[in-house]
């Protein structure tokens, strides 16, 4: 059996610290809370999409990106985070710009990294 064409996905982003992560995802992210229980708080990620904010005592990211956006202006999307003291790593030697910004060297796409409070790797990626 496979997945119904019609069931739709459903995020889950590890916390270590919920009451730490909850602002972080709604006030700088500005992402829709859809509801709270004592396991996870849900976001409306667009169009509905869910993500389960869920605690697990004692985490620790791994270091790989765990989510990411599409975005249509990637550079204003990063601006406008920048100005609400969200910081975008630079990995040396990758060939990213002063912003942040890797650019793919054939043009298909444009990534910037971040964090959230947990070390959990998030981007934003432009298309074409």
């Amino acid at each position: 059996m496979s997945l119904p064409a019609t069931a739709q996905p459903l995020g889950f982003v590890i916390t270590a610290d919920r009451t730490r992560s909850k602002p972080f995802y709604a006030h700088v992210l500005g992402l829709r809370v859809l509801g709270e229980d004592e396991h996870a708080v849900t976001f409306d990620l667009g169009n509905r999409t869910p993500m389960r904010l869920t605690t697990v005592e004692g985490y620790r990211s791994h270091g790989h990106t765990v989510l990411g956006w599409h975005v249509s202006d990637i550079a204003a999307t990063v601006a406008a985070l920048k100005a609400k003291g969200v910081e975008f790593k630079i990995y040396e030697g990758f060939g990213q710009g002063p912003d942040g910004i890797w650019r793919s060297p054939q043009g298909g796409a444009a990534v910037a990294w971040f964090t959230d409070p947990d070390g959990n790797l998030l981007s934003l990626t432009q298309f074409g």
